[in-house]
């Protein structure tokens, strides 16, 4: 066996809240990787309806999370479509309303997107957490439970509060470029299997051996 089948969208079958989100999202402007997965009393399947908001398809943007990530009850990512124009002396969006009122979108607006929310591979984000629009998140990082993330996490950062900043540093830079480098998130699942005491350990030589052993 090669681990559970990422297109299972209940992979624990005493847990139907935990379930992987790849095989659940149907929005096409939501990618996910294999094996992430989303932990909800309420049903994994609403991910997309009640974790997703103001994701509107006339905006464009995209939400794209890696594989491996852990995302806890009540994640909500913002996306762009919760903006309002702000070079107005008013942010109500009129025009959005109609009656008489859509001649308030002609002429321009200064209304800006920040671009696609990207999750990296291998991050976990806690409880409550929220994500505002075009935020990256890196690779290996940790968000703390109700953490209010409005910027750029590196990888393997760890973060929290409102809003978020720079708790810790989950490893020195030298180890964070080495497990960059080996990226065993990339690796297929029957090597993931075989070396799964080397991903889940400490020691970053041992990982170095298994990416070299194949």
């Amino acid at each position: 066996m090669h681990g559970p089948d990422p297109l299972n969208p209940h992979p624990m079958a005493a847990f139907p809240q935990v379930g992987f989100l790849r095989p659940l999202v149907k929005n096409p402007r939501i990618v996910v990787g294999d094996y992430t997965y989303y932990d909800d009393p309420d049903g994994p399947e609403h991910f997309e309806s009640r974790c997703v908001l103001y994701h509107f398809p006339f905006i464009g943007d995209r939400l794209v999370i890696g594989r491996y990530c852990a995302l806890a009850r009540g994640v909500k990512f913002i996306m762009n479509g919760a903006n309002h124009a702000l070079g107005g002396f008013s942010t109500y969006p009129f025009g959005i309303f109609g009656g008489g009122w859509e001649r308030a979108q002609l002429g321009g607006s200064d209304l800006q997107t920040r671009g696609d929310t990207v999750l990296g591979h291998d991050v976990w984000i806690g409880y409550d957490a929220l994500v505002l629009p075009g935020v990256n998140i890196g690779h290996g990082a940790i968000v703390a439970a109700r953490a209010v993330v409005t910027r750029d996490v590196a990888p393997y950062a760890v973060v929290g509060g409102n809003p978020a900043q720079v708790i810790k540093r989950r490893f020195d830079d030298a180890t964070v470029a080495r497990l960059l480098a080996i990226a065993w998130w990339n690796w297929p699942p029957e090597k993931v299997t075989r070396h799964l005491e080397a991903i889940t350990g400490g020691e970053i030589a041992a990982l170095e051996r298994a990416a070299d052993a194949g």
